[in-house]
Protein backbone atom coordinates (compact mmCIF):
# COMPACT_ATOMS: atom_id res chain seq x y z
CA UNK A 1 0.00 0.00 0.00
CA UNK A 2 1.34 3.20 -1.29
CA UNK A 3 2.01 6.34 1.34
CA UNK A 4 -0.15 9.45 0.96
CA UNK A 5 1.18 12.35 2.17
CA UNK A 6 -1.70 15.07 2.58
CA UNK A 7 0.35 18.58 2.23
CA UNK A 8 -2.86 20.47 2.47
CA UNK A 9 -4.55 23.38 0.13
CA UNK A 10 -2.69 25.12 -2.24
CA UNK A 11 -5.25 27.58 -2.90
CA UNK A 12 -8.54 29.04 -2.08
CA UNK A 13 -10.17 31.39 -4.52
CA UNK A 14 -10.17 34.77 -3.20
CA UNK A 15 -14.08 35.93 -3.19
CA UNK A 16 -13.89 38.28 -6.07
CA UNK A 17 -16.41 38.73 -8.60
CA UNK A 18 -15.60 36.33 -11.00
CA UNK A 19 -13.68 34.06 -8.73
CA UNK A 20 -15.48 33.76 -5.91
CA UNK A 21 -15.32 30.45 -5.01
CA UNK A 22 -14.27 26.75 -6.19
CA UNK A 23 -11.06 26.01 -8.11
CA UNK A 24 -12.26 22.92 -10.53
CA UNK A 25 -10.10 21.14 -12.63
CA UNK A 26 -6.09 21.90 -11.88
CA UNK A 27 -3.53 21.04 -14.47
CA UNK A 28 0.10 22.30 -14.75
CA UNK A 29 2.22 23.77 -18.03
CA UNK A 30 5.87 23.80 -17.61
CA UNK A 31 7.42 27.00 -18.21
CA UNK A 32 10.71 26.64 -17.61
CA UNK A 33 13.03 27.97 -14.85
CA UNK A 34 11.55 26.00 -12.10
CA UNK A 35 8.01 27.67 -12.63
CA UNK A 36 4.83 25.99 -13.49
CA UNK A 37 1.17 27.26 -15.03
CA UNK A 38 -1.29 25.95 -12.72
CA UNK A 39 -4.44 26.43 -14.81
CA UNK A 40 -7.78 25.55 -13.28
CA UNK A 41 -11.59 26.69 -12.75
CA UNK A 42 -13.39 29.52 -10.44
CA UNK A 43 -16.86 30.15 -10.80
CA UNK A 44 -18.67 34.11 -10.29
CA UNK A 45 -20.99 34.83 -7.60
CA UNK A 46 -23.79 33.57 -10.07
CA UNK A 47 -22.34 30.08 -10.06
CA UNK A 48 -20.74 29.88 -13.89
CA UNK A 49 -17.14 28.67 -14.48
CA UNK A 50 -13.95 30.98 -15.62
CA UNK A 51 -11.07 30.11 -16.58
CA UNK A 52 -8.16 31.17 -14.55
CA UNK A 53 -4.16 30.81 -13.87
CA UNK A 54 -1.56 30.72 -11.78
CA UNK A 55 2.46 31.34 -11.68
CA UNK A 56 4.63 29.55 -9.29
CA UNK A 57 7.81 27.70 -8.80
CA UNK A 58 7.54 23.90 -8.94
CA UNK A 59 8.67 24.25 -4.61
CA UNK A 60 5.17 26.33 -4.33
CA UNK A 61 3.41 24.06 -5.61
CA UNK A 62 4.73 21.32 -3.36
CA UNK A 63 4.72 23.83 -0.36
CA UNK A 64 1.13 25.23 0.21
CA UNK A 65 1.89 27.36 3.01
CA UNK A 66 3.72 29.99 0.50
CA UNK A 67 1.26 29.95 -2.00
CA UNK A 68 -2.18 29.64 -0.99
CA UNK A 69 -3.06 33.47 -0.78
CA UNK A 70 -1.61 34.27 -4.62
CA UNK A 71 -4.21 36.39 -6.99
CA UNK A 72 -5.32 34.46 -10.05
CA UNK A 73 -5.37 35.66 -13.64
CA UNK A 74 -8.67 34.67 -15.94
CA UNK A 75 -7.50 33.23 -19.37
CA UNK A 76 -10.94 32.43 -20.52
CA UNK A 77 -14.97 33.74 -19.96
CA UNK A 78 -18.21 33.04 -20.44
CA UNK A 79 -19.04 32.43 -24.44
CA UNK A 80 -21.38 34.49 -26.00
CA UNK A 81 -25.37 34.57 -24.86
CA UNK A 82 -27.05 31.32 -26.38
CA UNK A 83 -23.96 29.79 -27.27
CA UNK A 84 -23.31 26.14 -25.88
CA UNK A 85 -20.53 27.39 -23.13
CA UNK A 86 -23.13 30.85 -21.86
CA UNK A 87 -22.94 29.49 -18.58
CA UNK A 88 -19.57 28.12 -17.72
CA UNK A 89 -15.89 27.25 -19.46
CA UNK A 90 -13.66 24.63 -17.67
CA UNK A 91 -10.12 24.48 -19.13
CA UNK A 92 -9.27 20.87 -19.26
CA UNK A 93 -5.54 20.58 -20.86
CA UNK A 94 -3.27 22.47 -23.31
CA UNK A 95 -1.21 21.59 -26.22
CA UNK A 96 1.08 23.86 -28.07
CA UNK A 97 2.08 23.28 -31.82
CA UNK A 98 3.80 25.72 -33.83
CA UNK A 99 3.90 28.02 -31.23
CA UNK A 100 -0.03 28.12 -31.01
CA UNK A 101 -1.12 26.74 -27.69
CA UNK A 102 -4.42 25.01 -28.39
CA UNK A 103 -6.87 25.41 -24.64
CA UNK A 104 -9.26 22.29 -24.57
CA UNK A 105 -12.12 23.21 -22.58
CA UNK A 106 -15.77 21.84 -21.29
CA UNK A 107 -18.20 24.60 -21.97
CA UNK A 108 -21.68 25.07 -19.79
CA UNK A 109 -25.37 25.62 -20.73
CA UNK A 110 -28.62 25.58 -19.07
CA UNK A 111 -31.23 23.19 -20.60
CA UNK A 112 -35.01 22.64 -19.92
CA UNK A 113 -35.88 18.82 -19.87
CA UNK A 114 -32.52 18.24 -17.89
CA UNK A 115 -30.19 20.67 -15.81
CA UNK A 116 -27.65 21.23 -17.66
CA UNK A 117 -25.49 20.48 -21.31
CA UNK A 118 -21.91 20.54 -21.90
CA UNK A 119 -19.65 19.87 -24.76
CA UNK A 120 -16.27 20.55 -25.93
CA UNK A 121 -14.50 23.91 -26.78
CA UNK A 122 -11.22 25.18 -28.20
CA UNK A 123 -9.36 28.20 -27.55
CA UNK A 124 -6.08 29.41 -28.65
CA UNK A 125 -3.37 31.39 -27.53
CA UNK A 126 0.04 32.67 -28.56
CA UNK A 127 0.84 34.32 -25.21
CA UNK A 128 -0.24 31.31 -23.61
CA UNK A 129 -2.33 34.14 -21.45
CA UNK A 130 -5.24 35.29 -23.67
CA UNK A 131 -6.97 33.09 -25.15
CA UNK A 132 -9.52 33.10 -28.16
CA UNK A 133 -12.04 30.59 -29.25
CA UNK A 134 -11.86 29.39 -32.36
CA UNK A 135 -15.63 29.13 -32.77
CA UNK A 136 -18.57 29.64 -30.66
CA UNK A 137 -19.54 25.82 -31.41
CA UNK A 138 -17.78 22.97 -29.96
CA UNK A 139 -15.23 21.01 -31.81
CA UNK A 140 -16.84 17.88 -30.09
CA UNK A 141 -20.49 17.96 -29.34
CA UNK A 142 -23.52 16.29 -30.45
CA UNK A 143 -22.68 13.12 -32.96
CA UNK A 144 -23.15 9.86 -33.72
CA UNK A 145 -21.39 8.15 -31.24
CA UNK A 146 -21.83 11.23 -28.81
CA UNK A 147 -25.79 11.91 -28.31
CA UNK A 148 -25.55 13.54 -25.20
CA UNK A 149 -22.63 15.59 -23.68
CA UNK A 150 -19.46 15.36 -24.27
CA UNK A 151 -16.63 17.37 -21.58
CA UNK A 152 -13.34 16.88 -19.91
CA UNK A 153 -11.24 16.33 -23.11
CA UNK A 154 -7.36 15.72 -22.18
CA UNK A 155 -5.21 15.87 -25.47
CA UNK A 156 -2.04 14.91 -26.05
CA UNK A 157 -0.20 15.22 -29.72
CA UNK A 158 1.63 12.05 -30.41
CA UNK A 159 3.50 11.56 -33.96
CA UNK A 160 1.64 14.93 -35.60
CA UNK A 161 -1.74 13.37 -34.50
CA UNK A 162 -3.95 15.00 -31.62
CA UNK A 163 -5.03 12.14 -29.00
CA UNK A 164 -8.26 12.90 -26.43
CA UNK A 165 -9.84 11.21 -23.89
CA UNK A 166 -12.95 12.51 -22.74
CA UNK A 167 -16.49 11.92 -21.13
CA UNK A 168 -19.64 11.18 -23.31
CA UNK A 169 -22.89 10.38 -22.13
CA UNK A 170 -24.43 7.49 -22.32
CA UNK A 171 -28.37 8.14 -20.57
CA UNK A 172 -30.11 10.37 -18.53
CA UNK A 173 -32.04 8.62 -16.29
CA UNK A 174 -35.77 10.21 -14.32
CA UNK A 175 -36.18 8.80 -10.57
CA UNK A 176 -39.94 8.29 -9.40
CA UNK A 177 -39.58 12.22 -7.61
CA UNK A 178 -39.21 13.90 -11.33
CA UNK A 179 -35.12 14.32 -10.58
CA UNK A 180 -32.60 13.44 -13.43
CA UNK A 181 -29.80 11.32 -13.27
CA UNK A 182 -26.75 11.42 -16.06
CA UNK A 183 -24.85 8.74 -16.92
CA UNK A 184 -21.08 9.07 -18.42
CA UNK A 185 -18.15 7.31 -19.12
CA UNK A 186 -14.77 8.16 -20.79
CA UNK A 187 -14.09 7.59 -24.68
CA UNK A 188 -11.26 8.14 -26.89
CA UNK A 189 -11.32 10.50 -30.49
CA UNK A 190 -8.10 11.12 -32.85
CA UNK A 191 -7.54 14.30 -35.28
CA UNK A 192 -4.85 15.51 -37.40
CA UNK A 193 -5.66 19.16 -37.23
CA UNK A 194 -7.02 19.55 -33.22
CA UNK A 195 -10.14 20.49 -34.65
CA UNK A 196 -11.95 18.09 -36.54
CA UNK A 197 -12.62 15.12 -34.68
CA UNK A 198 -12.84 11.14 -35.02
CA UNK A 199 -15.22 9.31 -32.67
CA UNK A 200 -16.51 5.94 -32.21
CA UNK A 201 -18.61 3.86 -29.74
CA UNK A 202 -15.70 2.58 -27.91
CA UNK A 203 -15.43 2.95 -24.46
CA UNK A 204 -11.88 3.11 -22.42
CA UNK A 205 -13.22 2.77 -18.83
CA UNK A 206 -16.58 0.68 -18.19
CA UNK A 207 -18.67 1.45 -15.31
CA UNK A 208 -18.43 -0.29 -12.09
CA UNK A 209 -21.18 -1.91 -10.08
CA UNK A 210 -23.27 1.29 -9.07
CA UNK A 211 -21.41 3.74 -10.83
CA UNK A 212 -22.57 6.19 -12.85
CA UNK A 213 -20.29 9.12 -13.50
CA UNK A 214 -16.75 8.58 -14.88
CA UNK A 215 -15.25 11.89 -15.09
CA UNK A 216 -11.84 14.02 -15.45
CA UNK A 217 -9.67 11.83 -17.47
CA UNK A 218 -5.98 12.03 -17.38
CA UNK A 219 -3.45 10.52 -19.41
CA UNK A 220 0.46 10.29 -19.17
CA UNK A 221 3.03 7.87 -20.02
CA UNK A 222 5.04 5.95 -17.00
CA UNK A 223 6.94 2.70 -17.13
CA UNK A 224 6.37 1.86 -20.69
CA UNK A 225 2.45 2.11 -20.90
CA UNK A 226 -0.33 4.77 -20.81
CA UNK A 227 -1.38 5.48 -17.48
CA UNK A 228 -5.04 7.09 -16.68
CA UNK A 229 -6.29 8.86 -13.71
CA UNK A 230 -9.84 9.44 -13.30
CA UNK A 231 -12.70 10.59 -11.17
CA UNK A 232 -15.68 7.97 -9.95
CA UNK A 233 -18.63 7.90 -8.28
CA UNK A 234 -21.82 5.72 -7.63
CA UNK A 235 -24.39 4.84 -4.50
CA UNK A 236 -22.56 7.11 -2.61
CA UNK A 237 -22.89 9.95 -4.62
CA UNK A 238 -19.40 11.71 -4.19
CA UNK A 239 -16.40 11.03 -6.40
CA UNK A 240 -13.06 9.08 -5.66
CA UNK A 241 -9.71 8.75 -8.03
CA UNK A 242 -9.18 5.72 -9.55
CA UNK A 243 -6.52 5.06 -12.42
CA UNK A 244 -5.77 2.56 -15.24
CA UNK A 245 -3.24 1.19 -17.61
CA UNK A 246 -2.73 0.49 -21.24
CA UNK A 247 -0.68 -0.71 -23.74
CA UNK A 248 -1.75 1.74 -26.59
CA UNK A 249 -4.03 4.34 -24.90
CA UNK A 250 -7.24 3.23 -26.55
CA UNK A 251 -7.53 -0.39 -24.65
CA UNK A 252 -7.87 0.22 -20.86
CA UNK A 253 -7.27 -1.80 -17.66
CA UNK A 254 -9.03 -0.75 -14.87
CA UNK A 255 -7.07 -1.05 -11.34
CA UNK A 256 -9.27 -2.54 -8.81
CA UNK A 257 -8.09 -0.20 -5.93
CA UNK A 258 -8.58 3.50 -5.10
CA UNK A 259 -6.14 5.69 -6.15
CA UNK A 260 -6.74 8.35 -3.56
CA UNK A 261 -9.15 8.23 -1.12
CA UNK A 262 -11.44 10.82 1.28
CA UNK A 263 -9.55 11.94 4.41
CA UNK A 264 -10.82 11.71 7.57
CA UNK A 265 -11.49 15.35 8.59
CA UNK A 266 -10.91 18.44 7.05
CA UNK A 267 -11.74 19.88 3.69
CA UNK A 268 -11.01 16.57 0.89
CA UNK A 269 -13.30 14.51 3.87
CA UNK A 270 -16.51 13.43 1.47
CA UNK A 271 -15.00 13.89 -1.86
CA UNK A 272 -11.90 13.82 -3.90
CA UNK A 273 -12.02 14.02 -7.47
CA UNK A 274 -10.52 15.59 -10.28
CA UNK A 275 -6.68 14.87 -9.67
CA UNK A 276 -3.41 15.52 -11.90
CA UNK A 277 0.23 13.78 -11.23
CA UNK A 278 3.37 15.15 -11.41
CA UNK A 279 6.43 14.47 -10.61
CA UNK A 280 9.63 16.88 -8.87
CA UNK A 281 12.81 16.15 -6.64
CA UNK A 282 12.37 12.60 -7.63
CA UNK A 283 8.90 12.44 -5.94
CA UNK A 284 5.14 11.57 -7.25
CA UNK A 285 2.73 14.63 -6.90
CA UNK A 286 -1.27 14.90 -7.32
CA UNK A 287 -2.87 17.93 -7.24
CA UNK A 288 -6.89 17.33 -6.51
CA UNK A 289 -9.68 19.08 -5.53
CA UNK A 290 -12.08 18.28 -2.52
CA UNK A 291 -15.55 18.85 -1.01
CA UNK A 292 -18.23 20.25 -3.07
CA UNK A 293 -16.49 20.23 -6.41
CA UNK A 294 -13.41 22.25 -4.93
CA UNK A 295 -15.02 25.04 -2.92
CA UNK A 296 -12.63 25.54 -1.04
CA UNK A 297 -9.86 25.38 -3.85
CA UNK A 298 -6.82 22.64 -4.60
CA UNK A 299 -4.69 21.18 -2.87
CA UNK A 300 -1.82 18.58 -2.98
CA UNK A 301 -0.48 15.24 -1.61
CA UNK A 302 2.59 13.50 -2.21
CA UNK A 303 2.38 9.47 -3.47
Amino acid sequence: MKTIERRGLIFSPPGIGWCSSHAQNPFGQDLGGGRVRVHFTCRDTHNRSHGACLDMTWQGLVSPEATISLEPTMTLGLGALGTFDDSGAMPSSIVEKNGTYYLYYTGWSLASTVPFSFHIGLAQSVDGLSYTRVSEAPVLGRGFYDPYITGAPWVCIEGGIFRMWYISGTAWERATDGSVRHYYTIKYAESYDGITWKTSDHRCIYYGPGEYALARPVVYFQDGKYQMLFSFRGGNGTYRIGSASSGDGISWQRTESIFLDVAAEGWDSQMVCYGWSFQYAGQNFLLYIGNNYGKDGFGVVRL
